[in-house]
């Protein structure tokens, strides 16, 4: 007999679970953060302003996800109502150093980075003496230090309180089973502590599933996943080069080995927001021999989040749904709306690229590339989905 095929066990994820994952815009005051975000929301707030703090509360915005699957549906079916993706970003005040102490907007800032699920770092690599930088002068590397201390350095306070907490639990002592699960946590939380008294960060950190579990509740902010957009000047974006930029690579490679990095010009995202239409757009980005980054960093951060897509399609509706890549189908019909997941029946599914290379659903069907899939079936990105459920329980 052939051996057993080994079952992948997917990795549990750090972070919060679930599928409204929020991301913030994160960085020292006057890198540019408030006008990306207006870029990317294309609204504007009128808050950016050249002086630190500028930005106060956390701004929010739905930005809908670029697919080119989503809009092949649409011309598809025509539908009455389109329903994109969406992802929910933040716009968050400023960082100084000394934040983690309660300097400039401190403890604010960092209560509202906790409440996102992942960061766009926005770094300054550019050179421009009516705007005031935080530190007296451009030094991208020295910003990155700042930033990934006073994010540690915050961690740490919110673990040493979380380890006094779990050792006034083991110090009532006995040998009950929820004993020995609060001394394994206490453990935990000592090993996440050294991680980061050692100067790392705890997403970079190997932890095993019942740890991430100890993590997760924590919500520290070095755990969440980060893109780092280096923002550049408009001229030294469309060329390409940057005297800053072979100096952040390095740091990230250093520091944070693996994470996206992914170069923009806010100031050129900020003058394609004045065209007033996308072709106009197009012929300006044409023009110069550069186009937006906007498209590119979403879909980043998507992946980074692990969030993934499935589609429901037909002449009334064509929506692109968001979930967390490994969920199973009946908490994909639990995005759609909760009584759907509790009364579950089944899902019938069929491939995007099953649907796109035959044409339409008669064809799939006859194809034999339709099928019926119970509870244990995990939902693949690009899934389209009719999913058939009981009547609710009133």
């Amino acid at each position: 007999m052939p051996p057993k095929k080994a079952v992948e066990e997917k990795k549990v994820l750090l972070g919060r679970p679930g599928n409204n994952l929020k991301s913030g815009i994160v960085g020292l005051a006057n890198v540019g953060k408030s006008t990306l975000f207006q870029a990317i929301t294309k609204c504007n707030l009128g808050n950016p302003a050249n002086f630190p703090y500028a930005t106060i509360d956390p701004e929010e915005a739905r930005v809908i996800v670029p697919d080119e699957r989503y809009d092949w549906l649409c011309e598809k079916y025509k539908p009455k109502s389109r329903v994109p993706a969406n992802l929910t970003v933040y716009d968050i005040a400023g960082l100084t150093r000394g934040a983690s102490t309660g300097a400039g907007l401190g403890n604010a800032f960092l209560s509202h980075i906790r409440a996102v699920d992942a960061i766009f770092q926005v770094v300054r690599c550019f050179d421009d003496a009516e705007i005031i930088h935080v530190e007296g002068d451009v030094n991208p590397t020295r910003d990155l230090d700042i930033i990934s201390e006073e994010l540690r350095l915050k961690d740490i306070e919110f673990v040493e309180k979380a380890l006094e907490n779990q050792k006034k639990k083991t110090r009532q002592g006995g040998q009950s089973l929820q004993m020995k699960q609060w001394k394994e946590e206490e453990a935990t939380i000592e090993k996440i502590l050294a991680h980061l008294r050692d100067g790392k960060e705890v997403r970079k950190g190997t932890w095993g599933p019942k740890e991430i579990e100890v993590i997760n509740p924590l919500f520290l902010l070095t755990a969440k996943p980060v893109v780092y957009l280096v923002n550049l000047s408009e001229k030294d974006y469309i060329r390409k080069k940057n005297k800053y930029l072979p100096g952040v690579a390095k740091w990230i490679q250093d520091n944070a080995p693996g994470d996206p990095i992914i170069p923009i010009s806010v100031a050129f995202e900020e003058r394609l927001t004045r065209f007033e239409t996308d072709e106009e757009v197009a012929e300006e980005e044409k023009k110069v021999g550069a186009q937006s980054a906007l498209p590119k960093l979403i879909v980043t951060m998507r992946k980074a989040l692990d969030l993934g897509s499935f589609f429901t399609v037909g002449p009334d509706e064509v929506r692109q749904w968001t979930l967390r890549n490994g969920t199973k189908a009946p908490q994909a019909a639990g995005v759609i709306h909760t009584d759907f997941e509790k009364t579950f029946i089944q899902a019938i599914v069929f491939k995007y690229t099953d649907l796109k290379e035959l044409g339409d659903e008669a064809e799939v069907r006859s194809k034999g590339k339709i099928m019926t899939k119970g509870k244990d079936y995990i939902v693949e990105d690009g899934d389209i989905l009719h999913f058939k459920a009981g009547a609710a329980k009133s």
